[in-house]
C-alpha cells in the first residue's frame, strides 16, 4: 500500500482485499453526501456540529423495503467505507498516546472497512429509495450495506452501573 504509516504501527502480511474466503455483499444504494477526502469530519458527532445533512439514495429494487419507516424515525446505516487503508493491523491515532490494536479504535482503516452510524431520517421517498439523514461522516458515494431501524429497548447500551464487568 501507499500510504505512510505513523511510529508503532503495524500492517499485516497480506492484503484482506485480495483474501476470497468470505461472503460477497451487495451494496444496497450510496451516501449524498458534502464530504471528500481531506474534508470529512472524524466521526458522527462532528458531522452533526456542522449542520450538514445529507441523504442515502437506494439502487433500483430497494425503496420497497424502506416500509415501516418514517421521517423522524433513527436508523443505523452500515457503509463500506471504500476508499479506507485495510492492511494495518496496529494503528497510532493521533489522539492516543501509544499505538493500538484496530479492534479497539474505531478507524476507517481496518481489515473490512464497515463503518456505521446512528442517523435521523429527515425526509423519505418510498417510491424514489431516497432518505434524508441529518447527518454523516462519509465520504459522497460511500457505498451502503444495510439499514436497521434503531430501537431503544435493542440497541441502548444498559447503564453504566450495570454494565460495569465484574473481575
Amino acid at each position: 500500500m501507499a500510504d505512510e504509516i505513523r511510529d508503532g504501527e503495524d500492517r499485516l502480511p497480506f492484503d484482506p482485499a485480495e483474501t476470497a474466503d468470505g461472503p460477497r455483499v451487495a451494496f444496497i444504494g450510496h451516501i449524498r453526501s458534502a464530504w471528500e477526502k481531506g474534508t470529512a469530519p472524524k466521526n458522527i458527532r462532528a458531522a452533526r456540529e456542522t449542520g450538514q445533512q445529507a441523504r442515502i439514495e437506494l439502487a433500483p429494487g430497494y425503496a420497497r423495503g424502506l416500509q415501516g419507516l418514517d421521517v423522524g424515525r433513527y436508523i443505523i446505516v452500515m457503509y463500506w467505507m471504500h476508499e479506507g487503508q485495510r492492511d494495518l493491523i496496529i494503528q497510532h491515532p493521533r489522539h492516543s498516546d501509544t499505538p493500538r490494536g484496530v479492534f479497539s479504535i474505531r478507524s476507517p482503516r481496518r481489515p473490512n472497512p464497515i463503518a456505521m452510524s446512528t442517523v435521523r431520517i429527515t425526509s423519505l421517498d418510498h417510491t424514489t429509495g431516497v432518505i434524508g439523514i441529518d447527518a454523516i461522516d462519509a465520504f459522497d458515494g460511500t457505498p451502503v450495506v444495510d439499514i436497521k431501524p434503531w430501537t431503544e429497548a435493542i440497541d441502548m447500551p444498559p447503564s453504566l452501573d450495570s454494565a460495569t464487568p465484574s473481575t
